[in-house]
């Protein structure tokens, strides 16, 4: 496939140093498994086509679970007892695609940047074999056997070297093959890989917040960084009210619960996930569900209201934002609400993409006071925490 970029994502590996009872790829950073924002930033570049993805064959429902609801990956395929092999069964993945250029990334590397990834785009282009690299700001000595300085190495020449590395793909390819048939499997990059079969390799600058994440100390500076980097907090509220009606069920929080009475209203007239939908959009500052959903479309008449809040969800993700916490509160006398909570619960984080420890559902009456009271209606009222990079204020 002439210019089309490719990338391989590796994530077979244990993570031993990090601890825990998983593999680290798919421990949570953020309320996430770190592989998905590893995924994603390859995933929304508009310049890489194809996404491979290489996990151990053991963690399938690992991966599964983590990557639910992330569109246009690749079939993973299993990767090997080394990272040189796990990046060869990669390769082997793409071979019959044949991309122009290829990126290969750790999955423990969750902070990659689009800007890093249009410089390791630019410099395969130009010289066929780039990795990103930072200069050292500390002194670097090697020593002897005894302990004793042997050497102070010129720090202006050294650079740390990160992923994505990226090669034009038939270089790569035929590397790995002739190491493989070579019975060389100690490379621990692939930048040394293509040393070793002749190829010179550029360097290009990288990040500093493209750390690779190996210890818990890791974990810990990585879930500092992340939420640092969603500075831009914002808070919308949103209410919404719908009068009874002949029917015998009521749609509230995506759940649909048995009733005497049905309810009227926009679409299927869920009040809970409505009041959600205006308080995202108001914390984007981003209009109405009317706006975007007007009742006089004729299109909307009857439908599940979850459409509207995974499309508010999407308007977060969309300005690179992330949801918080979602609250709603539900007042009405009538049906009860606790029996269903936890319900709801469940399935607004499963159109959100959030998990359930960040929604709360909660319920009142009024007393009997007012038309809730009487029995003539429900309502809804919510507020949405929603965190964005400052740069997309």
């Amino acid at each position: 496939m002439t210019g089309t970029v490719a990338a391989i994502v590796v994530a077979g590996g244990r993570g031993e140093r990090a601890g825990g009872d998983m593999p680290k790829q798919y421990r949570d950073i953020a309320g996430e498994p770190m592989i998905r924002p590893t995924l994603r930033a390859f995933l929304n570049h508009a310049q890489v086509a194809l996404v491979q993805p290489v996990i151990h064959r053991d963690d399938e429902s690992l991966y599964r679970a983590a990557t639910a609801d992330l569109k246009k990956l690749s079939p993973p395929v299993s990767g090997g007892a080394t990272r040189q092999a796990s990046v060869r069964a990669g390769l082997e993945a793409l071979a019959k695609r044949a991309p122009e250029l290829v990126l290969i990334h750790d999955a423990a590397r969750p902070f990659v940047s689009g800007g890093l990834i249009d410089r390791a785009i630019l410099a395969g282009r130009s010289n066929g074999a780039a990795v990103p690299g930072i200069a050292v700001a500390d002194t670097v000595k090697t020593i002897d056997a005894d302990g004793h300085i042997a050497e102070t190495l010129d720090r202006n020449r050294l650079r740390i070297v990160q992923t994505p590395q990226v090669f034009a793909f038939d270089l790569i390819f035929k590397a790995h093959r002739r190491a493989a048939e070579a019975g060389i499997e100690s490379f621990t990059d692939d930048a040394a890989l293509a040393e070793w079969a002749g190829h010179r390799v550029s360097v290009f600058e990288g990040e500093a917040g493209n750390g690779k994440v190996t210890t818990n100390d890791d974990f810990a500076r990585a879930e500092i960084a992340h939420l640092a980097s969603f500075s831009d907090i914002r808070t919308g509220n949103g209410f919404d009210v719908h009068a009874f009606a002949d029917g015998d069920h009521i749609m509230l929080g995506g759940v649909r619960i048995p009733s005497t009475r049905g309810v009227t209203g926009h679409s299927d007239a869920d009040v809970a996930l409505h009041a959600l939908v205006d308080a995202i959009l108001g914390a984007l500052a981003d209009g109405d569900i009317g706006l975007h959903f007007p009742p006089s479309d004729r299109q909307w008449k009857g439908a599940s209201s979850d459409r509207f809040l995974a499309f508010a969800c999407e308007r977060v993700r969309a300005r690179r934002g992330m949801i918080a916490h979602l609250d709603v509160t539900i007042v009405c006398e009538t049906p009860k609400i606790s029996p269903h909570r936890d319900a709801m619960r469940t399935r607004i984080a499963e159109i959100a993409g959030i998990p359930v420890t960040r929604v709360a559902v909660k319920a009142t009456t009024s007393e009997k006071l007012g038309f809730t009271g009487r029995g003539e209606g429900i309502v809804a009222m919510a507020t949405a925490t929603v965190r964005l990079p400052w740069s997309a204020a």
